[in-house]
């Protein structure tokens, strides 16, 4: 047995299932106890399959030493859901298992067929299980079990598992989840009982990928499988299936990305509206509070994290961040706009960061200079006219009439009447630099808001492409 074990793992993977097969119907035939029928007859048969029945109990060897050779292989007939938060994975199995029972053996010839369907518990059955199972099996059961004329047993049967599965929902929905099967002994060692796999994981892929009859959320990639020998002197002999399901997105990415690219888009146009007027604050409430109904409908549809949060999840919290950011915004804005004549000279540290830093980072055109020269021509003018009436006066107080003093002294009351209507008007230097902070502050969120939607688009390409080319 050493020497099978060595030449087989010396072999090619996709050898080393009919190789395995071949010894084990070579070893068969030369240690099966060969059976006499009366008659080429089924009843006949039976009858000579009495004695074997009474040998259910015991593993169908002659030896002891000698260990039972089970092949295995499954084929994948659906893939019926994926449960995030308990973190299982559901799919419904056809199971086929092949061992020697030593005890049986005829000719066909002289009993008639090659083949017989026998009651399961006329025979002894190996205890394999999958360790990843969760759930009671609820697939159909099936009592019969093949046997071959030269002591080949074919049990086949079909398995609803529901086996636990480390799933990563990191990239929601364009995750790919690779859950594992093992299939082992559950109380035989190695030394009694050695798995092998029957058929190529390539074949069983491309079989379930035909058979498969659910073309739902959850599409099968591919299928691996690796063998394990844990313990001393291979002490238990398993073999692992590696199953790569991929989600279609297709479901998440119309009725959940795009609706929130809207939604979000909507808003961005928002800063287009003027900042003065109550309409821009009132619709942009009425947007938080329509993609927080939206999110409320739509939770349903969004995985349950686990060991991380999905980036959708971070992608919904960010859409709301900035909604919420835009109208606090505009509320400042407004305030700016309404009240800045009240407002005390702009800080030091905000008229440098601000007005100086990030207004030419943004290109946005100083204003400061010529609204104070502006305001000092009047000043100066007035200043001046006063200067050389004044000088009027001085020279010819005696040649000047007295009427048209007093019209002078009436036309300096008006033009100081008309420059403070102007300044309250136009408002104060401060005022004007409280004014450009808000525009300034209004224009970098909505380059962040640009800066935001380009990111998220790109990364969403970047992730399906990278979940396609798998």
């Amino acid at each position: 047995m050493a020497l099978k074990d060595t030449k087989l793992k010396s072999l090619p993977s996709s050898a080393r299932p009919t190789l395995a097969m071949f010894l084990i119907l070579i070893a068969a035939a030369c240690s099966a106890i060969e059976l006499n029928c009366s008659q080429p007859t089924q009843p006949a048969l039976l009858e000579a399959l009495t004695p074997v029945f009474n040998l259910s109990s015991i593993r169908p060897v002659m030896n002891m030493t000698t260990s039972t050779n089970i092949t295995i292989y499954f084929t994948m007939y659906a893939i019926l859901g994926v449960d995030e938060k308990a973190q299982l994975l559901l799919t419904y199995l056809w199971l086929d298992y092949k061992w020697m029972n030593e005890f049986v053996s005829w000719d066909p010839i002289k009993c008639g067929t090659n083949v017989l369907s026998l009651p399961r518990e006329k025979f002894w059955v190996p205890d394999i299980v999958i360790n990843e199972f969760m759930d009671e099996n609820t697939a159909p059961f099936v009592p019969y079990v093949y046997l071959y004329s030269n002591g080949l047993v074919n049990d086949a049967q079909p398995v609803r598992v529901v086996s636990a599965c480390n799933l990563d929902i990191y990239t929601f929905p364009f995750d790919v989840q690779n859950c594992t099967m093992t299939f082992g002994s559950y109380i035989h060692l190695a030394m009694d009982i050695k798995i092998f796999l029957g058929r190529n994981t390539e074949e069983i892929t491309e079989f379930s990928k035909e058979v498969m009859t659910t073309m739902g959320e959850w599409e099968l990639l591919d299928i691996t499988s690796q063998k394990y020998s844990h313990g001393l002197n291979d002490y238990i002999d398993e073999i692992s299936f590696n199953v790569i399901v991929r989600r279609r997105a297709t479901l998440y990415v119309v009725n959940l990305l795009i609706p929130s690219c809207f939604l979000i888009t909507v808003d961005l146009f928002s800063f287009l509206l003027p900042p003065q007027t109550v309409d821009r604050s009132s619709f942009k409430m009425t947007l938080i509070l329509g993609y927080t109904v939206f999110l409320l409908l739509m939770n349903d549809l969004l995985p349950i994290t686990g060991n991380t949060i999905p980036l959708i999840n971070v992608f919904f919290s960010v859409c709301l961040a900035l909604m919420v950011a835009s109208l606090l915004e505009t509320i400042l804005i407004t305030n700016l706009l309404c009240g800045s004549a009240d407002f005390p000279p702009v800080p030091r540290w905000i008229h440098v960061l601000v007005l100086q830093i990030l207004g030419r980072l943004i290109c946005l055109p100083q204003k400061t200079k010529e609204l104070r020269d502006s305001d000092m021509k009047p000043n100066a003018a007035l200043a001046q006219q006063n200067a050389d009436d004044g000088l009027r006066e001085k020279r010819g107080p005696a040649v000047e009439n007295k009427a048209l003093q007093e019209l002078r002294s009436l036309g300096r009351d008006l033009q100081a009447v008309r420059l403070q209507v102007e300044q309250k008007l136009g408002g104060s230097q401060s005022s004007e630099e409280w004014i450009q902070v808000g525009f300034i502050i209004d224009r970098l969120l909505f380059l962040l808001y640009i800066l935001f939607i380009s990111v998220s688009f790109f990364t969403i390409i970047i992730i399906w492409v990278n979940s396609y080319s798998r």
